[in-house]
């Protein structure tokens, strides 16, 4: 079961401060080595020189490498970008259409990265008697692009993201463009996503 909303926030910020200790482990070794006075070591008010003692050589930067955010992520950078393309192409699809289709036929590109329920649920959508009758009437066409904001939410199978679906519409009328954004969660793993839910970002779905 995935985890909360809150719980994910708060595993976000702990990535987040994770990184910064790690950035200060990191560099402060490099810091005080360069502010080590220089020439020989200073003698003690008993004028005995301090025995030498042996201090633990500091992995360089070079040494531990760059640190990744994906291995504290329950998914990897190829299956965030697979997930992010999945999502891409369902908005510009889901933002696209034309009066002369169907609901069969607008949700046809869906299929192939959106859950069978949901595109059931789009094509009831699609098909509701005003809105196909005013689609019909105006003669309106639409083409999608979409822009992927942020991510809102994750968990171990799932992650939901903001996008932002720009639509310009021709119709008898003229031309005009209607820009609305979506709260859209995918759910699957490594390269195998599909979108199981799309929602108004202000509506929540996270």
């Amino acid at each position: 079961m995935d985890a909360s909303p809150a719980a994910r926030r708060v595993a976000f910020a702990v990535i987040v401060c994770v990184l910064a200790a790690l950035g200060a482990y990191l560099v402060g070794p490099l810091a005080h080595r360069s502010a080590a006075p220089s020439g020989k070591a200073a003698i003690v008010s008993s004028g005995r020189t301090p025995a030498p003692t042996s201090v633990p050589a500091q992995p360089s930067v070079e040494a531990v490498g760059p640190a990744s955010i994906y291995q504290w992520l329950p998914f990897t950078q190829a299956g965030l970008t697979a997930a992010a393309k999945t999502v891409v192409t369902f908005g510009d699809a889901y933002g696209t259409y034309s009066y002369t289709e169907n609901g069969a036929g607008y949700v046809a590109p869906l299929q192939s990265v959106a859950s069978a329920e949901l595109v059931r649920q789009i094509e009831a959508a699609y098909e509701t008697a005003g809105v196909a009758a005013t689609r019909q009437n105006e003669k309106q066409v639409s083409v999608g692009t979409t822009t992927i904001n942020s991510i809102r939410a994750f968990g171990a199978g799932s992650l939901t993201f903001v996008v932002l679906v720009t639509q310009q519409i021709t119709s008898g009328a003229g031309r005009s463009q209607q820009a609305t954004d979506y709260a859209v969660t995918v759910t699957g793993s490594g390269n195998n996503w599909q979108v199981s839910d799309v929602e108004l970002a202000a509506a929540g779905n996270s």
